[in-house]
């Protein structure tokens, strides 16, 4: 007896139990080797491509380089990606005899209501064009200083870039490190290059036979600051215009005061072996090398004063490698190499790559212009309607702290916001559009009436109560959130009962009449989305509701439908039967996909609105985050196919280049926030939202994306 039930044990329990004990084993997640995640999408070139430089930086601080290594050949790479050297605090203006104000350039604007609003425009003509020029171009974010290298043949000719042979050159993503070898008429040169992670600067290592014969040297050269519209943000044409003065050299360390106009900063410059020397080329410094082994270290920081700690390669290198370990190691990751499907390579280069390129370019303590801190573009004013795909990626992959350092900012200008709003007639804040460090906006044609940057402070401010629901979270961003929510409430207007969102006002999808169009659907949604937000801020807060935003939500205008489809506002009824309108960004599916799920929403008429686009949308006139935006919608609308296909399509404006760089056009050759909205969406179909409870639910369960992830958060 004790026999058969031993037999009978042996032959049920314990196949169960190790069958149980096998499954347990595998669905435990198996924790991701990072290194081999990140260091499997190294940048390597072995071609010259001035489409590939790459960068180091901090966030705050950006240095990109050529193929040579450092910045030795600006010209050639003006129309790929230049290389800059930029900062967060570096902007520069060119004098004016006449200090001019949005006054100089307002116009009166009428709203459905028969009230009107000063609105500042871009003027064409007279006091007003001079005005517009002037307030659009100043401030601009100022390049501080070209650092390359003078590599001369045996003849004492420069080297031409052509010229370098042999070339290799890798950015070791896990380090920060950027190694470039090649030869010169057949001699080697190899510079390792690191960017500091906390002061912005650079260290450099040299080696090469030609630094002991004279043949290698390093140049300094400083520019004038640009006003133009999208460029490297350097003018060589003005040498008359600023002051570049050596005002201490000793002990192999020189400190620079550079002063352009009301713009002055110091460069300190340290090396191992050699002297510097001043070249016949005016705003040129020379760093000759001494060195007989043919090595040779230095290191340039710039500040806006002279308290400089000096850098070495060594305190450099070691920083660069430790606290780039440590990024990667924290926040969250996605491993795609179990995938069997062809594109998830692609996929994982592309989040891998961006991850690296939204810290260096994104993470500081501003909101960050289009091109980061790479080139000018939009004289390097940043556009808050961009902060959300810019930021808000950071605290869906549990870096919320990266993304809070730019939130600080506008508690800064908070005071600017809330006069804009007075000037117009409402309460709150009404956040600029195109803008500089200090809050002041600038004249556009467009800018002007873009609102859906206004709930961006509550959406990004309530990611981080998500991470951090403490007292300290609510007490440091309630005003941004209640003036936010104030201005949002007063600007609506109430007609037959609803309150609408009325010209003049031009909506995300760009191409509609400011003075014509009515209750765009992706804003109506974020306003509804948004005073819901900060109306539970109150209640967080102890305070009682707003009654008025109460008001507001009730009666909001519904979106507005035509043959079962969404339209892009209320005064386009021809929206779908009209191709010239299906162009720019497809942002009516916003309404569901970037903001979630509630009421004034039905899936069906979305899922027809969602497939009506991709059928049959002009690709060729969207951006990089539009891509990401229409994954959003998929992975929502249980469309994980689709949304893979949005993701990755095959379009101009979705290309990642070498360097992960988000490709538009000749004239915007990389786009941050392609790259931001790619991480947004990634994590958000794998992390999933609020109330989603299946894995990865917006990738396709057909056994090709067996994805692991860890440390991702859900999206609201």
């Amino acid at each position: 007896m004790k026999q058969n039930f031993l037999r009978a044990y042996a032959q049920t329990v314990l196949p169960l139990a190790l069958l149980l004990a096998c499954s347990s084993k595998e669905n435990k997640p198996e924790k991701i080797d990072r290194f081999k995640l990140v260091s499997r999408h190294n940048v390597v070139l072995n071609q010259i491509d001035t489409l590939g430089s790459l960068s180091v930086g901090n966030g705050e601080f950006a240095f990109t380089v050529d193929a040579s290594g450092l910045q030795t050949f600006p010209r050639e790479y003006e129309n790929g990606i230049a290389l800059g050297t930029q900062s967060q605090w570096a902007w520069h203006s060119i004098p004016s005899k006449t200090p001019f104000t949005l006054n100089d350039v307002a116009k009166e604007f009428e709203s459905c209501d028969g009230t009107s609003a000063p609105y500042a425009v871009q003027q064409s003509e007279g006091r007003g064009k001079e005005a517009t020029d002037i307030l659009r171009a100043n401030p601009h974010r100022l390049h501080l200083g070209i650092v390359g290298l003078i590599l001369q043949k045996e003849n004492e000719d420069e080297v031409k870039l052509s010229e370098l042979t042999a070339l290799h050159q890798e950015l070791d993503l896990w380090t920060g490190k950027i190694e470039s070898s090649y030869q010169v008429e057949g001699i080697p040169v190899k510079v390792i290059l690191y960017g500091h992670q906390q002061e912005d600067g650079i260290s450099a290592r040299i080696e090469s036979p030609l630094i002991a014969k004279g043949r290698l040297k390093v140049k300094l050269s400083f520019p004038y600051g640009k006003d133009c519209h999208v460029c490297p943000g350097y003018d060589w044409d003005r040498p008359d215009r600023h002051q570049t003065d050596i005002i201490s050299s000793d002990q192999n360390q020189a400190l620079i005061k550079r002063q352009l106009d009301s713009t002055k900063y110091f460069t300190n410059v340290t090396w191992s072996k050699g002297d510097i020397t001043q070249a016949q080329q005016p705003h040129t410094l020379v760093l000759n090398p001494s060195d007989d082994k043919g090595e040779f270290e230095f290191s340039v920081a710039f500040k806006r004063d002279s308290t400089f700690e000096p850098l070495t390669f060594k305190a450099t290198e070691e920083n660069s490698i430790e606290h780039w370990k440590q990024f990667w190691q924290s926040g969250g990751a996605i491993d795609f190499s179990s995938c069997t499907d062809p594109r998830a390579t692609e996929l994982e280069r592309r989040v891998v790559l961006s991850q690296y390129l939204t810290k260096i370019q994104c993470s500081g303590s501003m909101p960050p212009q289009e091109t980061g801190l790479t080139f000018n573009s939009w004289y390097g004013k940043f556009h808050l309607e961009m902060h959300w795909w810019h930021a808000a990626h950071f605290a869906l992959w549990d870096r919320a702290a990266l993304m809070e350092k730019s939130m600080d900012w506008y508690s800064e200008v908070l005071p600017k916001a809330k006069a804009t709003a007075q000037w117009q007639g409402y309460t709150g804040a009404r956040w600029q559009k195109m803008t500089d460090p200090f809050g002041c906006e600038s004249p556009s044609n467009v800018g002007a009436f873009i609102i859906w940057q206004q709930p961006h402070p509550i959406y990004l401010a309530e990611l981080i109560y998500r991470n951090d629901s403490s007292e300290r979270t609510l007490q440091k961003f309630k005003d941004i959130v209640l003036q936010s929510a104030d201005f949002m409430a007063s600007f609506v207007k109430l007609r037959d009962g609803k309150y609408d969102l009325c010209h003049p006002l031009i909506p995300a999808q760009e191409i509609f009449e400011a003075t014509e169009t009515d209750n765009p659907a992706y804003e109506l949604q974020y306003w509804y989305h948004g005073l819901m937000i900060a109306q539970e801020w109150r209640r967080r807060l102890k305070l009682p509701e707003e009654q008025h935003w109460n008001e507001v939500i009730a009666n909001l205008s519904p979106l507005a439908i035509s043959n079962g489809l969404y339209l892009p506002n209320s005064t386009t009824p021809e929206a779908y039967t009209d191709d010239q309108f299906r162009r720019d960004h497809p942002a009516v599916v916003g309404v569901y996909g970037f903001l979630p799920f509630n009421s004034r929403i039905d899936t069906a008429i979305m899922k027809n609105t969602f497939d009506n686009i991709m059928n049959r949308w002009q690709w060729e006139t969207t951006w990089g985050w539009d891509y990401p935006l229409l994954a959003m919608t998929a992975a929502r609308l249980n469309s994980q196919d689709q949304a893979i296909d949005a993701l990755l399509m095959d379009v101009q404006k979705n290309t990642y280049l070498v360097n992960g760089h988000n490709y538009q056009d000749p004239r915007l050759r990389l786009y941050l926030p392609g790259n931001g909205g790619l991480l947004a969406a990634v994590a958000m179909m794998a992390g999933g939202w609020d109330g989603n409870k299946v894995t990865n639910p917006g990738f396709p369960n057909d056994g090709k994306w067996n994805i692991k992830w860890e440390g991702l958060r859900p999206m609201p």
